[in-house]
């Protein structure tokens, strides 16, 4: 690896470091928008409440660290769906799609989607509903793209399209994540991993939804006219993530990984977290971990975070046959304790060639 490019890592760490500096600011809270580019609709990451920033790889790696897309084997393809909050009716809906270039680099573009289920209307003057029902569309769609420098070192980008709409108004923009990932060891057992993600343009809210029938006064009495109201321009909640792990192998079948996370957040409390993940023959898989706000202890119950605490997962990873590096299917499970409703619950199915 020549000169130049351990000058791009060092830069890259700079860079990424700095903007960190400034984030982790609770009094901002609730001023930035697009939450749902937070939340994570895949199962395997979030057993681990998305603590896996050194390790995560694949499909699952454009959510949290882009720069883990490259390191599998060919092609990956993720289906998946998440119970947000049960008892509310929301739902996420994601599909992924990873795809190996030459030896060391890959491609990457994942979708999702949020279901808020039908939502009546109602008015001022009919508060109990006027018989008709709408539903919010969140969706993004981001393309990523991940090269891996000697199997050590690797760096991805990706591009994130953001969009929400509700009834006759609409804001959209995009995004940009980026992230590195550094390996090493006897069986690369040591990972380390930083990503920063959310960095775009601001979003602003426009469209028919925003405007009504208002009377301007006259010489002759009032007329009718259309107002329009004004929207205020919000920013995407931006993260840094930092985050290491280490694989210890007992035997030849049975890895056991703890893993480390550090979330700087710029429009909340920042987040600290830990897990640890067990594998036998990586055909079964069973993880859990623990985040936790840095303002989370405080007297007052208001600012407890809703969604910090405990999470838990498993996954069931079957090869389609007996063949060395035969394709597999995997099926994967989490559940996210929350203060209100029943937790969170994510299923997704992988298939790896």
């Amino acid at each position: 690896m020549n000169k130049s490019i351990y000058i791009f890592y060092l830069l890259a760490f700079v860079a990424l470091t700095n903007v960190g500096v400034y984030a982790g600011n609770p009094d901002r809270q609730g001023e930035g928008g697009a939450p749902e580019l937070l939340m994570n609709p895949w199962a395997r990451s979030s057993g681990l409440h998305t603590m896996t920033t050194s390790m995560i790889s694949g499909v699952e790696a454009m959510r949290l660290n882009v720069a883990g897309l490259a390191r599998l084997n060919k092609t990956e393809v993720v289906l998946s769906n998440t119970t947000y909050l049960k008892g509310t009716g929301i739902h996420f809906n994601a599909a992924g799609l990873a795809q190996k270039i030459g030896k060391n680099s890959a491609l990457g573009l994942s979708i999702m989607a949020i279901d808020f289920g039908d939502i009546p209307v109602t008015t001022t003057l009919q508060p109990e509903g006027t018989g008709s029902t709408f539903s919010p569309r969140f969706f993004n769609l981001g393309l990523g793209f991940s090269h891996i420098f000697v199997n050590k070192v690797s760096v991805g980008v990706l591009v994130r399209a953001v969009s929400e709409a509700i009834q006759d108004a609409s804001a959209s923009t995009v995004a940009l994540d980026a992230g590195v990932q550094y390996v090493t060891g006897e069986k690369d057992n040591f990972k380390f991993g930083i990503s920063l993600r959310n960095i775009g343009g601001r979003m602003q809210f426009r469209g028919e939804g925003l405007s009504s029938e208002v009377p301007f006064p006259g010489f002759d009495g009032d007329y009718g006219g259309t107002g329009n109201q004004r929207t205020s321009s919000f920013e995407l909640q931006s993260v840094l993530n930092i985050g290491l792990s280490y694989d210890f192998y007992a035997a030849e079948n049975h890895r056991i990984t703890p893993v480390a996370n550090y979330t700087s957040n710029a429009f909340s409390e920042d987040q600290i977290g830990g897990g640890i993940e067990y594998a036998f023959r990586e055909l079964v898989m069973i993880r859990g971990g623990y985040k936790a706000d840095f303002g989370q202890f405080s007297s007052d119950d208001t600012k407890e975070p809703l969604y910090t605490g405990i999470a838990a997962g498993v996954t069931l990873n079957v090869p389609v046959s007996k063949k060395a590096n035969a394709p597999r299917i995997a099926i994967d499970y989490a559940y996210l304790s929350t203060k209100v409703y029943d937790g969170s619950h994510t299923i997704s199915v992988r298939i790896n060639i």
